[in-house]
Protein backbone atom coordinates (compact mmCIF):
# COMPACT_ATOMS: atom_id res chain seq x y z
CA UNK A 1 0.00 0.00 0.00
CA UNK A 2 0.92 3.46 -0.42
CA UNK A 3 -0.63 7.01 -0.26
CA UNK A 4 -1.47 8.97 -3.33
CA UNK A 5 -0.58 12.39 -3.15
CA UNK A 6 -2.48 15.48 -4.43
CA UNK A 7 -1.62 19.12 -4.77
CA UNK A 8 -4.51 21.77 -4.29
CA UNK A 9 -7.13 19.76 -3.91
CA UNK A 10 -10.55 21.32 -4.21
CA UNK A 11 -11.58 22.10 -0.85
CA UNK A 12 -15.00 20.45 0.76
CA UNK A 13 -16.27 19.26 3.80
CA UNK A 14 -14.66 16.06 4.07
CA UNK A 15 -11.28 17.43 3.29
CA UNK A 16 -11.18 19.90 5.58
CA UNK A 17 -12.92 17.78 8.22
CA UNK A 18 -10.05 15.15 6.91
CA UNK A 19 -7.55 17.35 7.04
CA UNK A 20 -9.09 18.65 11.23
CA UNK A 21 -9.12 14.75 12.46
CA UNK A 22 -5.28 13.84 10.85
CA UNK A 23 -4.32 17.08 12.98
CA UNK A 24 -5.70 16.06 16.05
CA UNK A 25 -5.18 12.67 15.77
CA UNK A 26 -1.34 13.58 15.16
CA UNK A 27 -1.03 15.98 17.96
CA UNK A 28 -2.64 13.58 20.33
CA UNK A 29 0.06 11.50 19.72
CA UNK A 30 2.35 13.45 20.38
CA UNK A 31 3.60 15.20 16.86
CA UNK A 32 5.45 18.10 17.14
CA UNK A 33 2.72 19.91 14.30
CA UNK A 34 1.56 23.27 16.88
CA UNK A 35 -0.44 21.35 19.86
CA UNK A 36 0.01 19.69 22.96
CA UNK A 37 -2.19 16.51 24.19
CA UNK A 38 -4.87 16.66 24.72
CA UNK A 39 -6.39 18.43 21.55
CA UNK A 40 -9.51 18.04 19.68
CA UNK A 41 -10.68 19.17 16.55
CA UNK A 42 -12.40 21.92 17.50
CA UNK A 43 -9.03 23.56 19.11
CA UNK A 44 -7.46 23.07 15.70
CA UNK A 45 -10.35 24.65 13.75
CA UNK A 46 -9.24 28.23 13.90
CA UNK A 47 -5.59 27.80 12.89
CA UNK A 48 -7.24 25.46 10.00
CA UNK A 49 -9.33 28.07 8.69
CA UNK A 50 -5.99 30.55 8.70
CA UNK A 51 -4.04 27.85 6.39
CA UNK A 52 -7.35 27.86 4.67
CA UNK A 53 -7.43 31.42 4.43
CA UNK A 54 -3.50 32.08 3.18
CA UNK A 55 -4.90 29.21 0.17
CA UNK A 56 -7.66 31.58 -1.02
CA UNK A 57 -5.28 34.33 -1.51
CA UNK A 58 -2.75 32.22 -2.72
CA UNK A 59 -0.04 32.38 0.04
CA UNK A 60 -0.44 28.60 0.95
CA UNK A 61 -0.68 25.34 -0.83
CA UNK A 62 -1.31 22.42 0.38
CA UNK A 63 -0.21 18.68 -0.38
CA UNK A 64 -2.54 15.45 0.55
CA UNK A 65 -1.66 11.78 0.42
CA UNK A 66 -4.64 9.55 0.85
CA UNK A 67 -4.57 5.97 1.53
CA UNK A 68 -6.38 2.94 -0.17
CA UNK A 69 -9.61 4.46 1.00
CA UNK A 70 -9.15 7.90 0.19
CA UNK A 71 -8.81 9.08 3.77
CA UNK A 72 -6.63 12.07 4.50
CA UNK A 73 -3.78 9.90 5.70
CA UNK A 74 -0.94 13.04 5.51
CA UNK A 75 -0.18 16.41 4.82
CA UNK A 76 2.40 19.11 4.40
CA UNK A 77 1.55 22.92 3.23
CA UNK A 78 3.47 24.89 1.59
CA UNK A 79 3.88 28.99 2.57
CA UNK A 80 5.85 30.94 0.11
CA UNK A 81 7.98 34.02 1.59
CA UNK A 82 5.88 37.41 1.88
CA UNK A 83 9.49 39.11 1.58
CA UNK A 84 10.79 40.11 -1.79
CA UNK A 85 14.29 38.82 -1.23
CA UNK A 86 13.46 35.62 0.17
CA UNK A 87 11.04 34.74 -2.70
CA UNK A 88 13.40 31.79 -4.25
CA UNK A 89 12.63 29.86 -0.57
CA UNK A 90 9.30 28.06 0.13
CA UNK A 91 8.77 26.93 3.66
CA UNK A 92 7.07 23.45 4.35
CA UNK A 93 4.46 23.64 7.62
CA UNK A 94 2.24 21.40 8.85
CA UNK A 95 3.98 17.93 7.77
CA UNK A 96 1.76 15.12 8.84
CA UNK A 97 1.22 11.42 8.81
CA UNK A 98 -1.74 9.73 10.42
CA UNK A 99 -0.39 7.47 13.42
CA UNK A 100 -1.35 4.45 12.04
CA UNK A 101 0.18 4.84 8.70
CA UNK A 102 3.79 5.65 11.00
CA UNK A 103 6.27 3.11 10.01
CA UNK A 104 5.30 2.34 6.89
CA UNK A 105 7.51 4.95 5.28
CA UNK A 106 4.63 7.35 3.97
CA UNK A 107 6.48 9.90 5.73
CA UNK A 108 9.40 9.91 3.01
CA UNK A 109 7.01 9.20 0.07
CA UNK A 110 5.18 13.01 1.83
CA UNK A 111 8.57 14.53 1.70
CA UNK A 112 9.64 13.28 -1.66
CA UNK A 113 6.31 14.19 -2.67
CA UNK A 114 6.84 17.75 -1.32
CA UNK A 115 9.75 18.09 -3.00
CA UNK A 116 8.52 17.40 -6.66
CA UNK A 117 6.10 19.54 -6.39
CA UNK A 118 8.34 22.34 -4.96
CA UNK A 119 10.49 21.81 -7.93
CA UNK A 120 8.10 22.80 -10.02
CA UNK A 121 6.81 26.27 -8.58
CA UNK A 122 8.27 28.91 -10.53
CA UNK A 123 11.62 30.54 -8.83
CA UNK A 124 11.37 27.83 -6.07
CA UNK A 125 15.48 27.05 -5.06
CA UNK A 126 14.74 25.75 -2.07
CA UNK A 127 12.62 24.43 1.26
CA UNK A 128 13.02 25.91 4.30
CA UNK A 129 11.10 24.12 7.53
CA UNK A 130 11.16 24.28 11.29
CA UNK A 131 11.05 21.74 13.94
CA UNK A 132 10.61 20.97 17.14
CA UNK A 133 13.88 19.89 19.12
CA UNK A 134 13.65 16.53 21.09
CA UNK A 135 10.91 14.58 19.11
CA UNK A 136 13.90 13.16 16.37
CA UNK A 137 12.53 15.38 13.78
CA UNK A 138 15.53 16.41 12.65
CA UNK A 139 16.69 13.28 12.52
CA UNK A 140 13.72 12.63 9.56
CA UNK A 141 14.57 15.74 8.04
CA UNK A 142 18.26 14.65 7.69
CA UNK A 143 17.25 11.40 6.11
CA UNK A 144 15.40 13.02 4.02
CA UNK A 145 18.33 15.16 2.45
CA UNK A 146 17.60 18.34 4.72
CA UNK A 147 20.36 20.22 6.37
CA UNK A 148 20.35 21.65 9.68
CA UNK A 149 20.97 25.46 9.09
CA UNK A 150 20.04 26.68 12.86
CA UNK A 151 18.55 26.35 15.90
CA UNK A 152 17.07 28.37 18.61
CA UNK A 153 17.56 27.23 22.22
CA UNK A 154 14.62 26.59 24.53
CA UNK A 155 12.66 28.75 21.98
CA UNK A 156 9.33 26.28 21.97
CA UNK A 157 7.67 26.25 25.29
CA UNK A 158 5.78 23.38 25.43
CA UNK A 159 5.04 22.86 29.26
CA UNK A 160 6.18 25.09 32.27
CA UNK A 161 9.66 23.61 32.51
CA UNK A 162 9.73 21.88 28.88
CA UNK A 163 11.61 24.46 26.48
CA UNK A 164 12.86 22.54 23.07
CA UNK A 165 14.91 23.87 20.37
CA UNK A 166 13.40 25.87 16.95
CA UNK A 167 15.28 23.73 14.96
CA UNK A 168 15.65 25.44 10.94
CA UNK A 169 16.42 22.89 8.12
CA UNK A 170 16.84 23.80 4.51
CA UNK A 171 16.74 21.67 1.21
CA UNK A 172 18.33 22.86 -1.79
CA UNK A 173 15.90 21.83 -5.02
Amino acid sequence: MTLTFQLDPPIDPALRDGVLALWADVSNAGGAVGFVPPVTAEDIRPELVKHLAAMAEGRTRLLVGRDEEGAVGATAFFSFSPHRLMRHHIWLYTVMVHPQHQGKGYGRELMAAATEAAGGFDGIEAIRLTCRGGTGADRFYAACGYKEVGRVPGAIRVAPGDDRDDIHMMLPL
